[in-house]
């Protein structure tokens, strides 16, 4: 198979018919399976919904016509399943090899939906399909997939691609690297990764992510008595636990600016990151902060339209996402109830150890606490982020040629705010790969709440992107340009990683 250059515009049109065709119905059938990841549904293996889950996406894998693909479910006792897929390089490619990674697991329901949505019920508005896990991360296999086929059909040459689609993402991928040790022989030493699971600041061109915070969180408990008691007989001797607990947040973070007030928990910010953040605010504009629903005459963190993308991506962040201990307003009586308790998500610069992190804010949350109350912290999370390696001149202009082709406009750059533990596992892993990081999650599309969204034709240009820099992957492989660097000598097993 002789090489030339892509046809960009037949790409584009094999890509687009695709996703008409197969893509768009395949997700709306999984759309409607709720398939909760591990930590949101305990029952999972009973309840059914992730193998139906893998049996849909499989059953499309396997009726692809992509000669020599190899599939295979694979089960560790114990574990979420994962996908793995092999398909062999076609043209005379030598070693080199290219890592393609998803997730089928979904986040929960979450209220707020519109009343004709709702997170198991797909529906496609003009560009928009809506519901729960179809742009996080279903369409990342079809999506990979559909990219391989978009070469081969016009005869064009790629090295090996290994695609893995996991299921315990949005439980903090515990299950991955002990696939990834379990497979190490058969996944090689790729020397691109491809992660079709994160954001986009526009729909109007590429973007690639430079970085993702880590994440230390857990459930935060205050307790003061063996049970409840009288508001009026107690308060004033009784000190509040939710008061108490108000205090202890306080140690952390500012509650008037929402700094993080613990100095061990922010980094020095690179430069380039700096100067990315900078092209990024100049490019967005209002939208860094528009895209989110506020209320009227609500304002965002900082004027500063870079502090505000620096804000969520390099600096720590602190979010209660769930309460304990608080009865409905319906049903709350005059009581001074006996313990409260919070879940806490606080978001980690990107180069900050997780696990110190987590010993940092139990320390300062649960010692010395007032009163003599019962304090407790058990930390479900504690993980790493993760910084992108300098990125190599072939990867830049692949990337920056992908974007006019597709999009019609530049490449962009930016951290995220969010996490993808399979980053810092494959970072280790393979020190020498190359990472393309991109995704569809761009303004509104709200992954993990409500009203949650697919934009259908950025996951089209999303697609056609990853087949060119593919396309160009398979060039600077034959000219000794990439490393094929893994680290088949450092096999270390991986410590625990937190979710996204």
């Amino acid at each position: 198979m002789a090489a030339t250059s892509p046809d960009t515009a037949r790409i584009n049109d094999f890509v687009a018919r695709k996703w008409d065709d197969e893509v768009v119905p395949q997700l709306i059938e999984y759309i409607r399976i709720p398939n909760k990841s591990p930590m949101f549904d305990a029952d999972w293996v009973a309840n059914g919904h992730m193998e139906r889950a893998v049996a849909l996406m499989e059953g499309w894998a396997r009726a692809q016509a992509i000669e020599g693909i190899a599939i295979e479910v694979v089960r560790l006792e114990g574990r979420t399943p994962l996908i793995y897929m092999e398909i062999p390089a076609s043209g005379e490619a030598g070693e080199d090899s290219v890592l393609l990674y998803g997730h089928l697991d979904k986040q929960p329901e979450m209220t707020g939906w519109d009343a004709d949505l709702g997170p198991w019920n797909p529906v496609l508005r003009g560009d928009r399909l809506y519901g729960r896990g179809g742009a996080d991360d279903g369409y990342a296999i079809y999506g990979s997939l559909t990219a391989i086929m978009a070469l081969r059909e016009q005869g064009l040459p790629h090295n090996r691609c290994v695609v893995l689609i996991e299921a315990c993402e949005e439980s903090g991928s515990y299950d991955l690297p002990h696939y990834v040790d379990h497979l190490a022989e058969r996944i090689g030493r790729p020397s691109l990764v491809v992660c079709l699971d994160s954001g986009c600041g526009n729909y109007d061109q590429l973007w690639c992510t430079t970085s993702l915070r880590g994440m230390a969180g857990g459930n935060l408990r205050v307790q003061v008595l063996h049970e409840g008691v009288h508001s009026g007989d107690a308060s004033g001797v009784v000190p509040s636990s939710f008061r108490i607990l108000r205090s202890l947040l306080s140690r952390l973070e500012d509650e008037a600016t929402g700094r993080i007030v613990v100095d061990a928990l922010h980094v020095e910010v690179p430069a380039e990151r700096l100067e990315q953040a900078q092209a990024a605010a100049d490019t967005l504009g209002d939208e860094i902060y528009g895209k989110f629903p506020l209320l009227d005459g609500m304002t965002p963190m900082a004027d500063d339209l870079k502090e505000l993308i620096l804000n969520r991506t390099w600096r720590p962040a602190l979010s209660v996402t769930g309460v304990d201990g608080m009865p409905a307003l319906s049903s709350a009586g005059n009581v001074l109830r006996p313990h409260t308790a919070v879940k806490i998500s606080l978001r980690l610069p990107p180069t900050l150890d997780g696990v110190r992190a987590g010993e940092i804010v139990r320390q300062v949350l649960t010692e010395n606490p007032p009163y003599g109350a019962e304090v407790t912290l058990d930390l479900e999370k504690a993980s790493t982020g993760w910084n992108a390696p300098a990125m190599s001149a072939w990867l830049s202009d692949a990337i920056a040629a992908a974007s006019e082709a597709t999009f019609g406009r530049p490449a962009m750059y930016m951290g995220e705010g969010g996490s993808i533990p399979f980053m810092g596992m494959l970072g280790e892993k393979f020190p020498g790969a190359q990472f393309m990081i991109t995704g569809v999650l761009g303004p509104h599309s709200n992954a993990h709440g409500p009203n949650e969204f697919l934009h259908i034709p950025t996951g089209k240009r999303v697609t056609a992107s990853v087949a060119l820099v593919l396309a160009r992957h398979f060039e600077a492989s034959r000219a000794g340009l990439t490393t094929g660097v893994g680290a088949s000598e450092n096999n270390a097993q991986f410590g625990d990683h937190g979710c996204c």
